[in-house]
């Protein structure tokens, strides 16, 4: 991905343009972290880019974001620009094209993301984001008291960069985080949710959970018993403990998953209810009570049944074993003898289990 990006560099300046590459790829070379998401800005616009490369897609063309697809690897190429007005403390609604770097990395939101690669492989800071870098220090570009209150979305992804990073945030920043909290209030579901998942699933997420603790942004996002919860490995595992998720979005198998995960989270973890629910809910519950994968697992694949198909018999067996006529009463034995055999209370034989039903119906 890197060489392909230096060679995009190389033909926007055969066509006499600026390049270069932007972001989170030179922050994360600097900080030894793998990655092949590489960003691009230029001095060339949406339109002299699409005569030079014919991308495949162009995402969002007022503001100068094209995808460009190149030798099979895509880029998000992105005009120099100057953010001139925002709307509703989000989304910049004026702007204009500019070919000074500069000019286009003040807009930008922390000056870790200021750093910059040319086609030759220099790095250039004009933003001095090295020293932040070094000192693992997250500062707005310009004026936090700005910075966060035109974009409300930097509040939540400066708590990202502090956990996924395991930076800390400046002193001034921080303050403006918790002054503009109440701004996350108008911040879409999609957006909110975006980025809780990056900080909750982060290797340093209970670091991201006492950032949004600490600046009351909980409060603020309506998650009222973060403290509660029991940040487990699985994000739907997380979800299903918060509270109030009327404000966010899931989809309908996430939100059939989340309720089963709060039923059987009230129940005790057994060979019955680990059928029930199927090893994935079972090990999610398990991750949040303390119980190793290994132990769910090992029950899972140690039981006699694992769906009802696996019953050696069937209503058939049980009207003629009866000598009734088939009626709603087998779905009540079917549970039963369900339920006795997961537990190992009865063998999945026909026999057996036919001598059962006989005995006891």
């Amino acid at each position: 991905m890197y060489n392909k990006a230096l060679e995009i560099l190389k033909i926007f300046e055969q066509h006499n343009y600026l390049a270069y590459i932007v972001g989170g790829y030179p922050r994360d070379y600097l900080l030894g972290i793998k990655t092949n998401d590489i960003d691009i800005c230029t001095n060339a616009t949406p339109k002299e880019i699409i005569e030079i490369f014919n991308p495949e897609s162009v995402s969002d063309n007022s503001y100068g974001s094209v995808v460009i697809s190149y030798k099979g690897s895509h880029f998000d190429v992105t005009t120099m620009r100057k953010d001139i007005k925002y709307e509703n403390n989000r989304k910049p609604i004026k702007i204009k094209y500019v070919s000074d770097l500069k000019t286009d990395l003040l807009r930008r939101d922390f000056t870790i993301n200021t750093i910059c690669i040319d086609s030759e492989c220099n790095f250039i800071d004009l933003m001095r984001a090295k020293p932040d870098i070094d000192r693992h220090i997250i500062k707005t570009v310009g004026n936090p008291r700005y910075k966060i209150k035109e974009d409300s979305l930097r509040i939540l992804r400066a708590i990202r960069f502090a956990s996924t990073l395991d930076f800390d945030i400046d002193s001034k920043t921080k303050y403006y985080l918790k002054k503009y909290g109440y701004l996350l209030k108008h911040l879409s579901g999609s957006r909110k949710r975006s980025e809780l998942d990056k900080i909750l699933t982060s290797k340093n997420k209970e670091k991201g959970r006492q950032l949004l603790i600490e600046l009351e942004l909980d409060k603020y996002l309506e998650i009222n018993n973060l403290s509660e919860i029991i940040l487990c490995d699985d994000i739907i595992g997380i979800w299903s403990q918060i509270d109030n998720l009327n404000n966010l979005p899931f989809s309908k198998l996430e939100l059939e998953t989340i309720k089963k995960i709060k039923k059987m989270l009230n129940e005790d973890i057994n060979e019955y209810t680990i059928y029930k629910y199927g090893l994935y809910i079972s090990s999610v519950v398990g991750s949040i009570k303390n119980i190793s994968y290994k132990k769910i697992n090992d029950i899972y694949h140690n039981l006699s049944i694992h769906s009802k198909k696996d019953i050696v018999i069937n209503a058939i067996n049980i009207s003629k074993t009866l000598n009734k006529e088939p009626g709603s009463y087998i779905k009540e034995i079917m549970e039963d003898i369900e339920k006795k055999i997961t537990t190992k209370v009865l063998p999945n034989e026909k026999k057996a289990l036919l001598e059962y039903i006989k005995n006891n119906y």
